[in-house]
């Protein structure tokens, strides 16, 4: 996402933070980020014995509705800091405070890839600084892993010690004392699953299960703490510290620190899993399972919450799994046939869309753009089966209907608050019932049946979490006041749901370590645990008559399940690795990070006040390259400038081709690019290109070239967007056409102009290696000012393509046509078409027309 066009940029400064925000309803939280920043950098320094190369640029922005955090130190040390609450389904996330475990988080990557040891500091001298690798001249890729060997390191890698220490540094809270990471694993050994290895989690493994990227996350964090329980803590951090002695790759220097090969080592952690595994599982079965009946022979894969209709006996559910798209489907509960009803555009990794049912009128509102973007609300009317979009940017999830009046409520993020906001028919406005304080968020709305009591999961700033039930009356009157029903300790409440009599909430927790069903009797006011689960159930769906749905984890997902309503005295609570590692390694628990309100800010600045990143710009990195120049070979060098944010970044080449053969004024060649979104500027005299190297396809050219590009967007609601780009540039000694090889030009001087549309719908499935279904289309006009005479053109494309009933098998049809004007036996006036294809070593489309 790019900032806002208009965004008055602020900085907050101390010796190594620049921490940059754009939004002045968002200064509340940059003291505060400031201080989780100190407080974790100096942790890090201790442990690692780390001093930052130079600042560390934070970017702290509004532009998703769920928090998050992205890393990167190369050229610069910069992250970038999502400030909405968390997403907490199935406790995939930590509930602790979340800026706090942000900084823990990002922060170790920082150290992992920033700090260097002799070599690197010697190729960081000579590169003059941490080199960013470019498609356009691949030697770049060597050059940076010369300067930051540690970046290049797979990103199960930088997950597994990153979430290990974040956990000890918030004292026990993340991760590695999670009961999702037991489950996944348990699971995997109950079905005697497959197990990626080292190689097959960095293809099939980030691709093509259903959990896709965090694999990365739960295979990292399980070996490194394997890892730490076998060998000791200490020997793990030596693995990722990059101190002098150290070998530069992370394979290479395990083998140093272990004794033993990473394979070896991650075949024995896979048989050491089995063994745990299969205790905590005869720990459970010390009393009685549950014995949970399948409704449907189909894994959903992840799962939304579900909703039951009485009448047609019919689930609701939303979906994600390989090989199908994002979608809402209806499974009937008799037979336990699965139907689509529509599509789900921009789905969210565990939790599809936030979904709800309004029985009276038959309609399923739900959420699109949930990954890192601002939700929209749309309704489906299940009566006719018309979709329809009702507020674009709502923000607002954890949707429920009130069956009394037909009402929408919701949990809206915006400026890194919760807020409580209902919606009327016919759904055109919203109304803000109240806003949490920073750090409070509630989720997993509820309304009982009749319409007087609303549930809710409330999450503190501490982490505390608590089930809580709220007066539907007084918070419509401006009221906030809450009950609190039950406390997990450590655990969440998660979808607790009211029964259909009103008298039961049904929900899910990690009480035990392993995710059981538990019910609230609002009579009684106790809660009670009613299964006994092997992997986990989760979603629980009370219907009418003591029957009672949930969703059992397995391997490839979620699969709804009839679970008979059993209150248990007794259940064993499982072992949790991490805390192994904390009884034989007693030392984690010295790695709390303390409390960020011990940092004194007012010591620590240095600056607070407005960014320009024009005067941020600054030296990246020099580096030698080597580039074709029509049939000849340049040399020179190559000289980068970027603002630490990004915001302007420029870069000037500049060879000499030795060749005789070339005229005296061919043979000296520059290129300079600069970029300030949304503009582009390009300038050449002699183009070369790296790729001229290897192969038939030519895209040097002679003489002088100039010109710059305008690009937007009209809509931006991924995966559907539409962009539209302006562009003017003038040329002068040409020989060829710039778009053609081999086509002589008649005249040296060209000014050449033009617009373009390019719109994208496209989709792909759980594993797809490329788009399977969608439209592209693009249409330009360009017009060539050669020699006082015009030569306007049109041109466009198109392709649409569906799948086909088999796994990730589809059709394409594409087609393209044109026009152009003037007279035909002018170059200038005319189309060519050559299938020159890519060349022998090339960065573009692999399908190149």
């Amino acid at each position: 996402c790019s900032l806002p066009a208009q965004a008055q940029l602020q900085s907050y400064d101390t010796e190594f933070l620049k921490l940059v925000y754009y939004n002045p309803n968002h200064a509340y939280l940059v003291p505060h980020l400031a201080r989780c920043f100190e407080n974790s950098l100096r942790f890090h320094r201790r442990l690692f014995d780390y001093t930052p190369s130079e600042k560390i640029v934070i970017l702290l922005h509004d532009f998703g509705d769920y928090g998050h955090g992205g890393t990167s130190t190369v050229p610069w040390n910069y992250v970038q800091i999502g400030i909405s609450p968390f997403d907490y389904v199935y406790e995939t996330m930590p509930a602790n405070e979340r800026m706090n475990w942000l900084m823990h988080h990002e922060l170790v990557h920082v150290v992992a890839t920033d700090k260097d040891a002799g070599a690197d500091r010697v190729f960081r001298r000579l590169f003059r600084g941490k080199v960013a690798p470019t498609p356009e001249n691949p030697l770049s890729m060597l050059y940076s892993y010369l300067a930051s060997p540690r970046w290049y390191s797979p990103r199960w890698y930088h997950e597994g010690i990153a979430v290990f220490l974040e956990t000890w540094m918030a004292g026990g809270l993340g991760r590695v004392l999670g009961g999702y990471d037991e489950m996944v694993f348990r699971a995997k050994v109950l079905e005697e699953g497959y197990f990626y290895d080292v190689v097959g989690l960095e293809s099939e493994g980030t691709t093509a299960d259903f959990q896709v990227g965090q694999n990365s996350y739960l295979y990292g964090t399980r070996f490194a703490t394997y890892l730490a329980l076998q060998y000791g803590p200490e020997k793990l951090i030596r693995w990722f510290d990059r101190r002098d002695g150290s070998r530069r790759y992370f394979s290479s220097e395990f083998r140093q620190n272990y004794g033993l090969g990473l394979d070896r080592a991650w075949t024995d952690w896979i048989a050491w899993e089995h063994q745990w595994q299969t205790e905590n599982l005869e720990r459970i079965r010390e009393f009685p399972v549950t014995q949970a009946t399948p409704v449907s022979d189909r894994v959903l894969g992840s799962v939304s919450r579900a909703f039951a209709d009485p009448d047609s006996r019919r689930l609701y559910v939303a979906a994600n799994y390989p090989g199908s798209g994002a979608h809402i489907a209806t499974i009937d509960l008799e037979s336990g046939g699965v139907r689509r009803l529509a599509e789900v555009s921009g789905p969210a990794l565990y939790y599809v869309t936030s979904l709800a049912f309004d029985r009276q009128r038959q309609a399923l509102f739900f959420t699109t753009d949930n990954t890192r973007g601002k939700r929209d609300l749309n309704r489906l009317d299940l009566r006719t089966g018309r979709q329809e979009m009702l507020q674009k940017d709502l923000r607002t999830g954890d949707l429920v209907v009130n069956p009394v009046d037909g009402s929408l409520w919701g949990v809206r993020h915006h400026d890194g608050l919760s807020s409580l906001v209902r919606l009327e028919l016919p759904y055109e406005g919203w109304d803000p019932l109240f806003v949490l304080d920073y750090g409070r968020d509630i989720f997993d709305l509820d309304i009982s049946p009749d319409g007087r009591w609303l549930s809710a999961s409330l999450i503190e700033v501490t982490g505390r979490q608590r089930l809580i039930l709220m007066e539907v009356g007084q918070v419509q009157a401006g009221g906030s006041d809450f009950r609190v029903l039950h406390e997990f300790q450590d655990n969440a409440p998660a979808n607790f749901v009211f029964s259909p009599d009103g008298r039961y909430l049904y929900g899910s927790s990690y009480y035990t370590g392993v995710s059981n069903i538990w019910r609230y009797d609002l009579k009684r006011e106790v809660m009670e645990v009613v299964s006994n689960a092997e992997t986990g159930l989760f979603r629980p769906l009370p219907l009418a008559g003591g029957e009672l749905i949930a969703f059992r984890y397995g391997s490839d997902g979620f699969q709804p399940v009839r679970v008979p309503v059993e209150v248990r005295e007794n259940l064993n609570a499982i072992r949790y690795l991490g805390q192994q590692v904390v009884e034989r390694h007693p030392v984690v628990m010295d790695w709390n990070a303390g409390s960020p309100r011990t940092v004194d800010l007012d010591q620590a600045l240095t600056y607070s006040g407005e960014y320009e990143p024009l005067k941020g710009v600054r030296l990246a990195s020099i580096y030698p390259v080597v580039e074709g120049y029509q049939d000849s070979v340049a040399a020179g060098v190559r000289i980068n400038f970027a603002d630490p944010v990004g915001l302007h970044d420029m870069d000037l080449t500049a060879t000499v081709s030795p060749d005789g053969a070339l005229d005296s004024d061919e043979r000296f060649h520059v290129k300079f690019a600069y970029d300030r979104w949304p503009w582009k500027f390009r300038a050449s005299y002699n183009a070369t290109d790296f790729y001229d190297l290897f192969g038939p396809t030519k895209t040097s050219r002679k003489g002088l070239a100039a010109g710059f590009s305008y690009g937007n967007y009209l809509v931006d609601e991924a995966p559907r967007t539409l962009e539209y780009r302006f562009h003017l540039t003038g040329y002068s000694g040409l020989d060829q056409l710039p778009e053609y090889q081999n086509v002589a030009a008649p005249f040296d001087k060209l000014l050449t102009g033009g617009v373009s549309l390019h719109y994208r719908d496209l989709g792909r499935t759980i594993g797809a290696v490329e788009a399977e279904k969608g439209w592209e289309w693009n249409v330009a006009f360009q017009n060539n000012l050669v020699d006082k005479e015009l030569f306007p053109r049109f041109f466009g494309q198109a392709s649409y393509g569906f799948l086909l009933p088999l796994d990730h098998s589809s059709i394409w049809l594409r087609g393209a046509a044109g026009q152009s004007f003037g007279d035909r036996d002018d170059p200038f006036a005319n189309f060519f078409f050559g299938g020159f294809g890519n060349n022998w070593v090339d960065y573009q489309e692999v399908r190149r027309y």
